[in-house]
C-alpha cells in the first residue's frame, strides 16, 4: 500500500500546476504599440534605406569640426616685439610664458597687460624650460603659445554665401608660401565683401602667427580653407557654377572686360616666380592679365588679389 501511495504521489507531483494567471501578457499583447513611425524610420523601408544613404554621404562630405581640437603642436612666437605684436594683432594665443626673475620693460609690462586683457593664461617658468622650448632662440623671456588653426571646409565657403543669398567671392591661392601673402590676401578678401581663401594642405603658407598679424586681425572673420587637392576643389567648385579665373601674366583676357566677376567665381593666384601650376592653369575657365602700364613683370599676390578682388566688388555694388 505505502509503495502505490509513493507512486500515486510521484505522479501527482510530475503533473503541472495550475495557473493562476497570464501576468498581463494577453492584455498586453491586445493594447497598440503607438503611432506608426514615417516611412524614414521603419527598419528595411525604401525610404529608410534612402534617408541613411544620405546621411552617409553627407558625413562623407562634412569636414572636421572646426574646434574638434589641435591636429599639431603649438605655434610659438618669441621675442618681447613679436609678442607684444602678435597680442595687439588679435592672434589667438593661450598662453604666455614669462621667465622667472624678468627684468620688467614697458614691452613686458604691455605684454602682461595684454595677455592679462584678453583671458591668457600667464605662466612663469624658469630661463632653462623657455630654452628648452623655443630650442635655443632668442626669446627674451617672453613666449607666447599659439594653438594649431582651425581650418574650415572648402565646400562651407560656397555654401555660406549662397545661404546668404549672396555670389560667392572665394580666392584660392596656387603655390604661396609666405604666410605674408596670404595674411595680406585674407585682409582684402574681408575688405572688399569675399567669403574666404582656400589654400593647398600641401608645400604652401598656412595660418601661422606670422599670417595672422598680417591680416591685422581679420582672419578672425575670413575663413581659410585647406583643400587636399587643388585642382579637384576647383572642379568641385565649377559643378557648383562658380566661374574659375587664373591670374597670368600671358591671359587671354584683360581684368577690366571680364564680365564673370560680377556672379559666383573663384580667383586663383599664383606665386609670383612661377605662376599658376600646369594642371590649376587648364582647370581655369578664363586666364587674366592684369593691365600694367608701367612695365612690371609681375605683382605681390596679395596686391594682384587685392586689385581683382576691388574689381568685382565694384561691379557688384
Amino acid at each position: 500500500m505505502a509503495g502505490n501511495s509513493q507512486r500515486r504521489n510521484r505522479r501527482t507531483s510530475n503533473k503541472k500546476g495550475a495557473t493562476v494567471g497570464s501576468g498581463g501578457q494577453r492584455r498586453r499583447g491586445l493594447e497598440g504599440k503607438g503611432p506608426t513611425p514615417p516611412a524614414s524610420m521603419r527598419k528595411g523601408h525604401k525610404k529608410n534605406r534612402l534617408a541613411n544613404a544620405q546621411a552617409k554621404q553627407a558625413a562623407a562630405r562634412r569636414p572636421a569640426p572646426r574646434r574638434g581640437g589641435p591636429k599639431g603642436p603649438n605655434e610659438l612666437v618669441v621675442g618681447r616685439n613679436s609678442v607684444v605684436e602678435a597680442l595687439r594683432e588679435g592672434v589667438p594665443a593661450k598662453t604666455l610664458y614669462v621667465q622667472q626673475y624678468l627684468d620688467n620693460d614697458e614691452r613686458v609690462r604691455e605684454a602682461l597687460q595684454l595677455a592679462t586683457d584678453k583671458g591668457l593664461n600667464l605662466m612663469e617658468a624658469p630661463r632653462p624650460e623657455l630654452d628648452r622650448m623655443t630650442n635655443g632662440l632668442n626669446h627674451q623671456g617672453l613666449v607666447l603659445s599659439v594653438p594649431p588653426y582651425e581650418y574650415a571646409h572648402p565646400e562651407d565657403l560656397s555654401a555660406a554665401a549662397f545661404d546668404d543669398g549672396e555670389d560667392p567671392l572665394i580666392v584660392a591661392l596656387d603655390g604661396i608660401t609666405d604666410p605674408r601673402n596670404l595674411g595680406a590676401v585674407v585682409r582684402s578678401v574681408s575688405a572688399f565683401g569675399g567669403h574666404g581663401v582656400v589654400v593647398p594642405e600641401r608645400r604652401a603658407a598656412g595660418m601661422t602667427a606670422s599670417a595672422w598679424k598680417t591680416s591685422a586681425g581679420t582672419a578672425a572673420r575670413t575663413p581659410v580653407a585647406r583643400a587636399t587637392n587643388m585642382t579637384r576643389m576647383l572642379e568641385s567648385y565649377q559643378k557648383e557654377g562658380l566661374i574659375v579665373v587664373g591670374l597670368a601674366a600671358d591671359g587671354d583676357v584683360e581684368l577690366h572686360e571680364l564680365e564673370a566677376l560680377e556672379g559666383p567665381v573663384v580667383i586663383v593666384v599664383g606665386s609670383e616666380g612661377k605662376g599658376l601650376s600646369r594642371l590649376v592653369g587648364e582647370t581655369c575657365d578664363f586666364r587674366v592679365r592684369i593691365p600694367m602700364p608701367g612695365g612690371a613683370e609681375s605683382l605681390n599676390a596679395g596686391v594682384a588679389a587685392g586689385v581683382v578682388l576691388y574689381e568685382a566688388a565694384r561691379r557688384r555694388a
